[in-house]
């Protein structure tokens, strides 16, 4: 294996070859009633590859694993990075069910939910993982026998069926980080999606991505080679899938196909072909997402699927019906906030947009190392672009819809169009159904979600009406997503509100709404001192959009040193968003460069740049 253990070290671990041999070649000849599993995981990557008809990928390895297998069409990580995405995998429930949805933020998950390999090692399987946990909570014990850069199935026992996973992040985002100067594709012959300008950055990052996919392809090859070598193909099913969508801008860490749409092929071989409707070779369009995960190895193990799993077993022998919609959802990602969900059928993409005014390109430290990034920026700054190129740089609408088989970039939003109001209407009771279903305890901001939880699981805290009342909050975010307007006296009543979570969506509807909010100053002034430090901040951040308000910031000041990191995160988004009346604060901002949360000190970086 190429991710921190080689081929070398897996024959060396067998022992001598006189004796390992022989035993293993015994196991590969003896039927076994459950089978081995295998998880191939590459990180950050849409479906670029032969086998999904991608005629500028060269993937030879993985396209004669698809040629085994089954090719999912329509797979999809729930969430568009990394560890939202995996929290949901590990658990068969959705992160934002969980309260993990938000980017690396370790909040506790309830003591009756485990990571589904714990049902596999007391099934009797040995787990071995190598070695991205990244699970966006605390690991609980007895996850996995061994999770380390060295793990592997040939630690086993004797006849021990083994779930086994390595990731391979050679084509990670970070491959972007550093330009190679030659690639082996030509930037020339990229097909350069709509939205992206044509540029030499753009065009190289492109090229240069492809490289990494082609490497990462060999990786697998090896791995795929090795399962072979050591007479274990035929007693392993094996899964391959990338953990989110694509890396250039406008793909990972958004709710489009660029970001969730992700390859998925199983092989299973054939002696467990009865655990399997479909036929080798086979290419389906069944909807699947990671929250299917969990359930779809429970199934083929043989071992019984919790009645709280979210998700559905899509193979094996508790296979569910195929299902009619996947779900995605969205909140922080880094060190900035925003708050998507989205529906998916077959046809038809649904986003609910719940925090509109922000816009699609907040800067993010992260993407913005990315040499395409930085050139989208400077044509935006320089006012170059136009169409669809400009549209990541603006205000967000508050749903959209798109046709994916008419317009498979997602650039001609339907939400407006009377032809599609019933498509939208559907989707749109979908999102709402399945919001309510799991309780999502996302609709409230992220720190006063931390504080109503108490120590305790988000996920108990949304299912207590004392602490969380999920309709009420939907019902507000109706009348602040419209940015009407008119509706500033209901506005001014709701920042009135018993509920913090309310009077926070209020304070955010007169942000959105900038100097048309003005009749709601005063209100939005005695929230200054509200008790929570949410409201506060919002507030506070609504003043200064009707206009200048040297009390306001003096609030966002204090907020930068509050106690809880989340607090001083939302602290710092307000602050970077202001122009240079932020400038008598630079020392405050420099000290907090070093904050325990590292994700402030990121923001402040850019708030200290932008002041020079």
């Amino acid at each position: 294996m190429k991710n921190n253990t080689t081929r070398r070290y897996f024959i060396k671990s067998m022992g001598t070859a006189a004796v390992a041999m022989p035993f293993l070649t015994m196991c590969a000849q003896k039927p076994k009633s459950r089978p081995n599993i295998l998880w191939l995981v590459s990180e950050d990557n849409q479906p670029f590859l032969g086998c999904y008809g991608d005629t500028f990928a060269v993937t030879p390895n993985l396209d004669k694993l698809a040629g085994q297998g089954i090719l999912y069409k329509n797979a999809f990580a729930n969430a568009p990075v990394c560890a939202p995405a995996r929290s949901t995998i590990i658990t068969g429930m959705y992160a934002n069910s969980l309260g993990t949805h938000h980017m690396r933020s370790y909040n506790p998950i309830p003591a009756h939910v485990k990571f589904f390999t714990r049902y596999l090692r007391e099934a009797g399987y040995y787990c071995s993982n190598n070695a991205k946990e990244d699970y966006n909570t605390i690991k609980p014990d007895g996850a996995w026998d061994e999770s380390s850069g060295q793990a592997t199935y040939e630690k086993r026992g004797p006849d021990q069926p083994f779930f086994s996973v390595f990731n391979f992040a050679v084509c990670h985002e970070s491959c972007l980080h550093k330009s190679n100067p030659e690639t082996a594709h030509d930037p020339a012959k990229v097909k350069l999606p709509p939205y992206h300008p044509d540029t030499p950055e753009f065009r190289h990052d492109w090229a240069q991505y492809y490289d990494k996919l082609t490497e990462m392809d060999g990786q697998i090859g090896e791995a795929l080679q090795e399962l072979e070598d050591l007479g274990l193909a035929e007693d392993t099913i094996v899964f391959y899938y990338g953990d989110n969508g694509g890396i250039l801008p406008r793909s990972k860490r958004f709710l489009y196909d660029s970001g969730t749409h992700v390859p998925l092929i199983v092989r299973v071989p054939e002696k467990y072909q009865y655990l399997v409707k479909e036929k080798p070779g086979t290419k389906t369009d069944r909807l699947v997402s990671f929250v299917d995960l969990a359930p779809t190895v429970l199934s083929l193990a043989g071992v019984p699927i919790p009645e709280y799993m979210q998700g559905e077993a899509f193979l094996g022998k508790q296979a569910a019906k195929p299902r009619q919609y996947v779900y995605l959802f969205r909140g922080r990602m880094d060190e900035r906030y925003d708050m998507m969900r989205a529906v998916r059928d077959k046809q038809f993409k649904y986003i609910r947009n719940y925090m509109p005014h922000r816009i699609w390109a907040q800067y993010l430290n992260y993407l913005w190392r990315m040499p395409a990034t930085q050139a989208w920026q400077r044509l935006h700054d320089e006012g170059k672009l136009t169409g669809a190129q400009k549209i990541f740089w603006q205000a967000k609408p508050a749903e959209e819809l798109f046709d994916i088989k008419a317009d498979p970039y997602e650039v001609n939003n339907l939400a407006e169009n009377p032809e599609y109001r019933d498509v939208l209407e559907r989707m749109r009771m979908a999102n709402n159904d399945w919001i309510t279903e799991i309780h999502d305890p996302g609709f409230l901001p992220e720190a006063e979600m931390v504080f109503r939880s108490d120590g305790g699981a988000p996920f108990d805290m949304a299912r207590d009406p004392q602490k969380y009342n999920l309709k009420r909050y939907m019902e507000v975010l109706d009348v602040v997503n419209s940015r009407n307007p008119e509706n500033v006296p209901q506005l001014v009543e709701l920042l009135k509100d018993k509920d913090s979570g309310v009077r926070y969506w209020a304070a955010e509807g007169c942000l959105a709404l900038g100097d048309k909010a003005a009749p709601a100053k005063e209100t939005l002034e005695t929230c200054l001192t509200d008790k929570s430090p949410n409201v506060r901040i919002a507030a506070a951040e609504a003043l200064c959009a009707i206009g200048k308000n040297d009390r306001a910031m003096r609030v966002l000041a204090e907020a930068l040193n509050h106690e809880n990191g989340y607090v001083r995160l939302h602290a710092a988004n307000a602050l970077d968003y202001q122009d240079k009346t932020a400038s008598k604060y630079r020392q405050l901002f420099t000290e907090k460069l070093n904050d325990e949360l590292g994700y402030v000190g990121r923001v402040m970086e850019k708030t200290l740049a932008d002041l020079e």
